[in-house]
This record gives structure tokens, C-alpha cells and sequence, in this order.
């Protein structure tokens, strides 16, 4: 059996039969890189290699990023996050006028605030805040015996300006809820 290129298209080849015979490779000069040096030297100092292509990495994201209406770089926030970052709710200390009503309270504790004035006979009461968290109930003074006594409650910071106000000018009562 004879494994000569066949002349016929229908008479298939053994594989490798059709390659063009091998020739020999010139010899040539090595081929020197320019800046080869400094090449190695980040290689052998692999981590500021690593560290300097970070930096660089991150200064061509923050000069790419978009502007905002502001002017600022990166993602927008809603303008209510950027204007206004204040605290939500904050602890009030409030006097409540019924020691023994303080000492039903536990942390965790929902209670509705009323003021009643001192001054109308008869009472003209209303309710100061809603659903406040007892955060803390401090134990009272050694020789306390009138007062009231203090309860921390977790409110929203308008609603503490408005138990602060009621405080001084009407006693107040908690309702637990």
C-alpha cells in the first residue's frame, strides 16, 4: 500500500501525506527590549508593582466617574441624604409627674406622652408624643421623695423639642401602649 498523494479527490489521503516538506529556521540575533531592567526590578518588588497598578487603576476611575449636579465625583444620592445627615431620633430625659407610674416602665416599653396644664381647672390635656420608646429608667435619687421621676425615651428630634417645651409649662403622664 502506497501512501502518495492520490490524484483522485475521491480517494481520500492518509493524514500528514499533503504537508510541505520541513526547511531549516535562520539563525538571528537575540531581539533586546529597551527598559528591561526596570521591568525586572517591579517584578522583585512585586508588591509595589501591585500597589502602584491599584493607585493608578483608582485615579483613572475617580477621573472617569461622572459629575453630579453638585459638581461632585461618583455614584448621585438623593438630595435628602446629602442635605440633611442629622441624627433621626435621639433620647429625651423627661420628668414624669407619677413616680409610681415610672416604676411600671421597662426598656423596650411603647408610651404615649400627655401634658396637662396646671393652670386650667379641670384639665385641658393633649398628647405630646406617640409611641415613644422607653430606652432607660433610671433609679431615682436616695432622698427623693416628691417630684416625679425620669424616664429616657427614644423619640424623633421634633418631638423631643415639643416634650422639652410641654415640661416646663404642664405635668406630665405616660399611657403605655
Amino acid at each position: 500500500m502506497s501512501f502518495a498523494p492520490s490524484p483522485s479527490p475521491l480517494v481520500p489521503c492518509p493524514p500528514g501525506t499533503d504537508a510541505p516538506p520541513t526547511c531549516e529556521v535562520p539563525h538571528f540575533a537575540p531581539v533586546r527590549v529597551r527598559g528591561g531592567q526596570q521591568v525586572r526590578r517591579l517584578v522583585r518588588h512585586r508588591r509595589r508593582a501591585v500597589a502602584l497598578g491599584l493607585a493608578v487603576t483608582a485615579a483613572a476611575l475617580v477621573a472617569a466617574a461622572p459629575r453630579g449636579d453638585d459638581g461632585a465625583r461618583g455614584h448621585p444620592t438623593p438630595r435628602s441624604v446629602r442635605e440633611h445627615r442629622a441624627v433621626q431620633r435621639v433620647s429625651a430625659p423627661v420628668r414624669i409627674a407619677d413616680s409610681a407610674t415610672v416604676r411600671l416602665l421597662r426598656p423596650g416599653d411603647r408610651v404615649d406622652v400627655i401634658a396637662a396644664e396646671e393652670s386650667a381647672p379641670g384639665g385641658n390635656a393633649r398628647v405630646v408624643a406617640r409611641g415613644a420608646r422607653v430606652t432607660k429608667v433610671p433609679d431615682p435619687p436616695a432622698g427623693a421623695t416628691e417630684g416625679g421621676a425620669l424616664v429616657v425615651l427614644s423619640v424623633p428630634r421634633s418631638t423631643a423639642a415639643r416634650l422639652a417645651g410641654a415640661s416646663a409649662t404642664a405635668r406630665l403622664a405616660v399611657t403605655l401602649c
